[in-house]
């Protein structure tokens, strides 16, 4: 018998049974929606990740360190260890080897890298904006040339290069705390503005006779004084208020200053303790035609330990991956009930046919015939249960794609659900296969069954 004829015999042996042909199909339907919105949903992310990095970080950037458990590779150090004047213990216990300025020099001597700059962990006692005495606390850092950042107001240079040693960026929440405060009548007047960072260097224990001297000069007043240390006032001017963007890498959360400003205050605020002039890492760029992969590599070899961005893609990607696994656990779990729906589905139509098999067969139709035609009929149920599945994925995540995006706030021109036609067609084709393995044993029971038997059955 022709394959397109058992083929269309199927599709009207599923036709004469409709209902329970609809309620099968609609238990893989549900598997096959939560695969498509799986998928849709990875894709969505994959892309979305990949634009970010490809738009917002230079792609020859490497961050170099000392300590690869940075990067979450080897052991974290912790309990009893050997003393090492370059590390420095973290919060939570752990031991972390630094860069020291020979370090830095090393690199910076390197054919294949430029643009070595060390990360810096800055602090600050205040700052005050031009036209207030207002004093406010606030997280400070250096502005990272190798990340693209979006404005709110003013302008940024592009990607690469390094803002001027008198600007400062302020991130655009802060502007509205100031406005909240009356220091400016709105965000874009900050612009333009001066601001004073007050920094303070590190308090020196004095000796007894220094003590006794300054209470006899100054009292307790210089007491207290000394006790705060020496500061110094460094003023820069508002270049530009960073907003967070669904396209940018990260969340500008500080103040901002250049590469050099940022030295000068690490440098000063650390001269004298055991951390001066030694740096958790450098950010550095991969020279000339140098790959970074090549680069990171060469590194390796001398000890240091460096990360691209590649690296921090696949990081992320792992990520989506992960999550992307769990919704579709969920769906294959609905798959796996669909399965047993149809083997009963197929049991119950070999039992409800058991005549029409008979006659079939003696009217000359082969065994292998028969097992096919209720393979076939298992296809067409996996085919019309993926079909309705994927297309409501498809149709609900379309329309619901502009709400979602806004609500996450993706960004104009992004969209958390990307449909792509080959995952879906390969997803029916696939479901096709699993409800064909699934009536594979009352197909098999429908075939051995005796034309004779059969017939008599009533």
């Amino acid at each position: 018998m022709r394959t397109t004829d058992i083929i269309r015999r199927a599709g009207r042996s599923l036709r004469q049974a409709k209902a329970r042909t609809l309620l099968t199909s609609l238990a893989i339907a549900v598997g096959a929606f939560t695969l498509t919105l799986s998928i849709a949903a990875g894709e969505g992310a994959r892309q979305y990740a990949d634009k970010l990095i490809g738009t917002n970080i230079n792609p020859k950037v490497l961050f170099i360190v000392k300590d690869k458990t940075l990067f979450g590779g080897g052991q974290q150090q912790s309990g009893l260890r050997e003393y090492d004047p370059n590390a420095s213990t973290t919060r939570t216990g752990t031991t972390v080897k630094q860069m020291t300025q020979a370090d830095v020099d090393k690199l910076s001597q390197r054919s294949d890298l430029e643009n070595i700059s060390p990360i810096t962990q800055l602090s600050m006692r205040y700052m005050t904006v031009e036209g207030s005495d207002k004093k406010f606390t606030s997280e400070i850092a250096k502005y990272d040339s190798t990340i693209r950042n979006e404005t709110a107001a003013g302008s940024l240079p592009q990607l690469g290069e390094q803002i001027g040693d008198g600007d400062i960026v302020m991130p655009e929440r802060f502007a509205d705390t100031l406005v909240a405060q009356k220091v400016v009548a709105k965000p874009a007047d900050l612009v333009g503005k001066k601001v004073t960072v007050t920094v303070a260097k590190p308090s020196t224990q004095p000796s007894q006779e220094e003590i006794n001297t300054i209470l006899s000069t100054e009292g307790t007043a210089g007491l207290a004084k000394l006790a705060q240390g020496e500061t110094r006032n460094l003023t820069f001017t508002v270049r530009a208020l960073a907003k967070k963007s669904a396209a940018a890498i990260a969340d500008v959360s500080s103040l901002q200053v250049s590469d050099n400003a940022a030295k000068e205050i690490y440098d000063y605020t650390t001269k004298g303790t055991d951390n001066y002039q030694k740096y958790i890492g450098v950010t550095a760029l991969a020279k000339g035609d140098d790959k970074p992969v090549e680069v990171k590599a060469a590194l390796e070899k001398d000890s240091y330990y460096a990360q691209t961005a590649e690296d921090l893609q696949g990081v992320i990607f792992t990520v989506v991956n992960t999550l992307q696994g769990i919704v579709a656990g969920f769906g294959v779990l609905a798959l796996l009930a669909s399965v047993f729906g149809i083997i009963n589905t197929q049991y119950i139509s070999v039992l409800e046919r058991t005549q029409q098999i008979g006659l079939m067969k003696a009217l000359g139709m082969r065994g292998r015939d028969v097992a096919r035609l209720f393979r076939y009929e298992a296809a067409w149920i996996g085919f019309l249960g993926g079909v309705i599945g994927a297309m409501a994925a498809w149709g609900l995540g379309t329309a619901l794609n502009p709400w979602i995006t806004e609500t996450i706030e993706l960004g104009e021109g992004n969209s958390i659900l990307i449909f792509q036609w080959l995952p879906i067609i390969s997803l029916v084709v696939a479901l096709m296969l699993v409800a064909v393995v699934a009536g594979y044993f009352p197909a098999r029971k429908a075939a051995k069954l005796d034309p004779i038997e059969a017939l008599r059955t009533e």
